[in-house]
């Protein structure tokens, strides 16, 4: 099996790319490695893969139609992982554009590609962001999720709206990925993990959100990863025959599409995850204590109930072992 993956150079790219290769996958990895965060990481990301023979690495950006359109045709997937996306909800404050450029112009060119040529399965990453101004506990996919407070959570959206539309027109098999605050070794530089640890050692103020009382459905990379395989290697998604129009189930359709809540199905304050981090560190942090910042949610949790009947899946990682294991990593790649 052949399977593209954008984003390979990013966080949760890398990892699913690096889950694929030990099963045996042949993996194209897609990234044009902007600089919205260190480079260095996202080349060392991809060096790790390099490791894998079936591995081979192209930087292009997916918005660019011509450059998208050529490597479909010449590498031809069976799969596609699409992870290649602008993240992040405070820079959406600061650079909207470069939300449109690449989280709805480049998610066409991918989408449109896969009908082409065509493709036997497109999973693509969205985010608990979309639940928005949703206050129903846990969220769940089933549940409408049409008041996006950010408008990095409104591309995402969008992109599944995008998605039912392909599927339905075209009969294209995909699955959208709701991911709930990813955290883990080889994570992004602007997730508050990595930054309150940066600056922990550093002995420097971490700047904290709504006095810690923010809740967060933790999802330790590597039951993420496991979870994208399950789905990949799963039979891809059917029309589903009793989809009755007039309840407007938004997690399935009567076209070949679906969408996955990807979390571990528990909230922990933020206030906690901190502690956990000053055990690990051995130090303690000054803290900046600050208001709800504009597009914030005060808390998430993830229903995964659907996720754990069709794939069997149960995330295990505690954030204990899970920042243990990131601040181990982050004391070897860094040399600390």
């Amino acid at each position: 099996m052949k399977a593209l993956v954008t984003g390979a150079a990013g966080f949760i790219g890398s990892s699913v790319s690096h889950h694929l290769l030990r099963e045996g996958y042949e993996v194209i990895g897609a990234d044009n490695v902007n600089d919205y965060y260190d480079p260095k990481l996202k080349l060392a990301r991809i060096e790790r893969l390099k490791g894998f023979s079936q591995f081979k690495f192209i930087r292009l950006d997916i918005a660019n139609r011509e450059l998208i359109s050529d490597l479909f045709k010449r590498e031809k997937p069976s799969i596609v992982a699409h992870f290649a996306a602008q993240p992040g909800v405070r820079y959406s404050l600061i650079n909207p554009h470069a939300y449109v450029d690449s989280n709805l112009t480049g998610f066409v060119n991918v989408l449109d590609e896969c009908r082409k040529l065509p493709v036997s399965h497109l999973v693509y990453a969205s985010t608990s962001s979309v639940y928005g101004a949703n206050r129903k506990i846990p969220f769940s996919e089933h549940d409408t999720a049409d008041h996006p407070i950010s408008l990095y959570a409104a591309t995402k959206r969008a992109n599944e709206l995008l998605a039912h539309s392909y599927s339905y027109m075209f009969d294209l098999a995909t699955t959208g990925l709701r991911f709930f605050t990813v955290y883990g070794p080889w994570g992004r530089p602007d997730m508050a993990l990595f930054l309150f640890t940066r600056k922990i050692l550093n002995e420097e103020p971490i700047d904290v959100f709504n006095r810690g009382k923010h809740q967060r459905d933790f999802s330790y990379i590597d039951d993420v990863a496991l979870a994208v395989s399950r789905i990949i290697n799963g039979k891809p998604p059917q029309k589903n025959p009793n989809w009755d129009a007039t309840k407007a189930d938004v997690a399935t359709s009567s076209a070949p599409f679906r969408i996955y809540n990807i979390g571990c199905n528990r909230r922990i304050e933020l206030s906690r995850y901190i502690e956990v981090l000053e055990e690990c560190l051995g130090k303690k942090a000054k803290i900046n204590y600050l208001p709800l910042q504009t597009g914030d949610l005060e808390s998430t949790y993830a229903d995964v109930s659907d996720l754990i009947r069709d794939f069997e899946y149960q995330p295990k990682t505690s954030i204990e072992t899970g920042i243990r294991n990131f601040v181990d990593w982050y004391r070897e790649f860094y040399r600390i």
